[in-house]
């Protein structure tokens, strides 16, 4: 079992990084669907992972917790690749991801019109953001509680699903 949540974890890791990296290098619009569509076919290896261990271990038959658990720990190692990679990323581009942000969301509300007392709260939230996101401690979590929630979800429908037999059935041969 652990072969096979290290294998599709890494999988999934590996699908999500080069997704990540093909939206970098090919300046692909940064769309908040297109991030989590990369999510969603890197973490298809729940599936994948929940139904090679009921074909090849259990005999086609799995029950909903351990299917579950099994997506969870493929959820899991991919959202430590999902951490790495952007660890790696902000460490490559000296840490300027939050001050761009920052700077362009600034930028968007005052062309928006926004000013006054509403654009200096919002400018001392956004240099509050900066700061936290500053500290490893902080901005590891969260971005791992980017993904995690969407492989919490995989794995729920995976081992939802596939505790039927019926659904994906083993090939004979």
């Amino acid at each position: 079992m652990q072969r096979t949540i290290l294998t599709h974890g890494q999988a999934s890791g590996v699908i999500i990084i080069l997704g990540i990296i093909f939206t970098i290098v090919f300046s692909a619009p940064h769309s908040l669907w297109l991030g989590y569509l990369i999510m969603l076919v890197g973490l298809s290896a729940v599936l994948l992972a929940v139904k090679s261990h009921r074909d090849t271990v259990l005999g086609g038959v799995i029950r909903f917790w351990p299917a579950f658990l099994i997506g969870l720990a493929v959820a899991a190692i991919a959202g430590v690749a999902y951490v790495l990679i952007w660890e790696a990323y902000l460490a490559l581009t000296h840490y300027r991801f939050m001050d761009d942000y920052t700077a362009g969301a600034l930028a968007a509300k005052k062309a928006a019109g926004l000013s006054g007392a509403a654009y200096d709260k919002l400018a001392a939230e956004l240099e509050t953001m900066r700061r936290n996101y500053a500290n490893p401690l902080y901005r590891m979590p969260m971005t791992f509680i980017e993904i995690f929630p969407v492989g919490l979800l995989v794995a729920l429908v995976s081992a939802a699903l596939l505790r039927n037999p019926r659904f994906l059935p083993a090939r004979s041969r």
